[in-house]
């Protein structure tokens, strides 16, 4: 007899949760290049090498798939970017690491994801752009919250209100991910704009 064990076969759960995250992975690429209009739902389930009935498995309809991958962004965002807020104990360090986490995190092919489908859904209520609304919300309330630590410290000088300068920082960090792609020059440029918005000494 052969001492070789047999190979484990993946569980119903894992299997599952790996279609999942493939049909997300797919969605969330179409979303980002081409918006939630124009994302077709058989051409999602065939890049990502399923039926449209595994898609539906998952997925009731386009807007239950466009919400979980908000979902899905948020998450693999806040792992790679959105801890500096909380990791961090100094808030002007938070800030700075955050704004350089950012320009990496944006050479991501999704990356854009949130940034399109905010722009999509601005100024209509629908359930995808208020989604979206909430997570570019609490970004900006953790923004504001640093800067205010921040000057209380005695870190970040005076100037505009925390919740202005938060909506500035924040702006600035989204505009640069949307137009700037020049590794390495993204991540020095992205903590130089965020220095800069704080009238923080640039380097």
């Amino acid at each position: 007899m052969s001492g070789k064990a047999a190979p484990v076969r993946p569980t119903q759960e894992e299997r599952r949760t790996r279609t999942r995250d493939a049909l997300l992975e797919v969605a969330a690429r179409g979303l980002s290049r081409h918006g939630y209009r124009n994302l077709v739902l058989g051409r999602v389930a065939s890049e990502a090498g399923y039926s449209r009935g595994a898609l539906y498995h998952h997925f009731a309809d386009k807007e239950q798939l466009a919400l979980a991958v908000v979902q899905w962004a948020e998450k693999a965002w806040y792992d790679e970017v959105g801890h500096y807020f909380d990791d961090e104990p100094h808030p002007v360090e938070a800030l700075l690491a955050f704004a350089r986490g950012s320009a990496l995190y944006s050479r991501r092919e999704v990356a854009s994801v949130l940034t399109t489908l905010r722009i999509e859904f601005e100024g209509h209520s629908h359930p995808i752009g208020e989604a979206v609304q909430e997570i570019v919300g609490r970004v900006v309330e953790d923004c504001a919250r640093l800067i205010t630590a921040g000057r209380q410290l005695g870190a970040i000088p005076p100037g505009p209100p925390p919740a202005v300068l938060a909506l500035a920082f924040a702006g600035a960090l989204d505009g640069l991910a949307s137009f700037l792609r020049q590794t390495p020059h993204d991540v020095f440029l992205a903590e130089q704009a965020a220095r800069g918005i704080l009238g923080l000494t640039l380097k």
